[in-house]
């Protein structure tokens, strides 16, 4: 079983439909491009995770850091908005 539970016939029968309609003369290209457009892809989702990595320590920093000085302590989970429901 190959990628995406695909068998090897069903790649075969799926690289022989490409082969058809681009031609043989440009497969290298477009698998040229496929592959610069997944090495972008990669980075960007790279790129995001690190962004909320980086988010998410500095929440836990906050979280973990001493109240400055003349600050008021926190204390008891904070305030609550009272919402319009009606049961």
């Amino acid at each position: 079983m190959l990628a995406f539970g695909w068998n090897t016939p069903e790649v075969i029968v799926i690289l022989l439909v490409v082969l058809l309609l681009f031609g043989a003369k440009r497969l290298p290209e477009l698998a040229k491009a496929f592959g610069k457009s997944l090495r972008e892809f990669k980075k960007a989702a790279s790129e995001v995770e690190d962004s909320f990595r980086s988010a998410a320590d500095e929440e836990e920093r906050k979280k973990l850091a001493p109240p400055a000085p003349g600050a008021p302590a926190a204390s008891g989970p904070p305030p609550t908005v009272p919402t319009d429901k009606q049961a």
